[in-house]
């Protein structure tokens, strides 16, 4: 199975969350040895200020839990993160929690017992779907829009995109992050080299001018965070 990475290069972070903490042990361990990043928590309560912290890329829930079950969970980590996407774990013949499960926004599930092997696997899917994995050969993809890092070439859809060097990395910079948002300062300081000191009114200017280009006529991917920066994604 190959190795997964963030598009900027960092380790994938997945929170696991069950009651029993062996299994959440074993499954922290697992996904370490893959090279991921992994917090647990052991109920709802704990994984949602973690959550917090952590920014977990993809969560692992176990449905029946104490207090606060998957599913609520799920629900409640969605108001912070709205894309994140989850793999549930059920009982061995719990059709029903399979079927809520899925209906609640679950990407996946699987049922114990399981393999390690059974559970990387469906996660390895789940989290290539997301769009937050690192693509191969300079190439980089979020929803129908695709940049290639050596020949500068952007499409999307099919249809080529001409942009300036600047509107270029600019790009590059949001499709490394995708579904996260980035702060004015943090671009001031990837895409033009200097710390934010007022200049913010650049970086809108040069949104703009890819807005026109690669939103031009289509559902947008750049969206705006008031307060807080931008964010490129999938369309729905």
């Amino acid at each position: 199975m190959p190795k997964l990475t963030r598009a900027d290069g960092e380790p994938i972070r997945a929170l696991v969350v069950d009651d029993e903490p062996e299994l959440a042990d074993l499954m922290r361990r697992g996904l370490e040895i893959t090279g991921w990043e992994v917090a647990t928590a052991h109920d709802g309560f704990e994984a949602l200020k973690i959550a917090r912290e952590f920014v977990p890329d993809v969560l692992v829930l176990d449905i029946m839990m104490p207090g606060m079950d998957g599913v609520e969970l799920l629900q409640r980590i969605r108001t912070i993160y709205p894309e994140v996407p989850a793999l549930f774990l059920t009982a061995k013949d719990a059709v029903a929690d399979k079927v809520s499960g899925l209906q609640s926004g679950g990407d996946d599930y699987v049922s114990k017992p399981f393999s390690m092997k059974e559970v990387l696997l469906r996660l390895h899917r789940i989290v290539q779907r997301s769009g937050i994995t690192a693509p191969s050969f300079g190439f980089l993809t979020v929803g129908d829009l695709t940049l290639n890092k050596d020949t500068k070439a952007v499409q999307r859809d099919g249809a080529d995109i001409s942009l300036t060097a600047t509107e270029f990395e600019l790009l590059k910079f949001l499709m490394e992050n995708p579904r996260h948002v980035v702060s004015k300062a943090r671009i001031l300081e990837r895409v033009w080299n200097y710390d934010f000191g007022g200049q913010s009114n650049i970086v809108e200017l040069y949104i703009s001018y890819l807005r026109k280009k690669v939103d031009a006529n289509r559902e947008p991917m750049l969206h705006t965070v008031r307060g807080s920066g931008y964010v490129i994604k999938p369309c729905q």
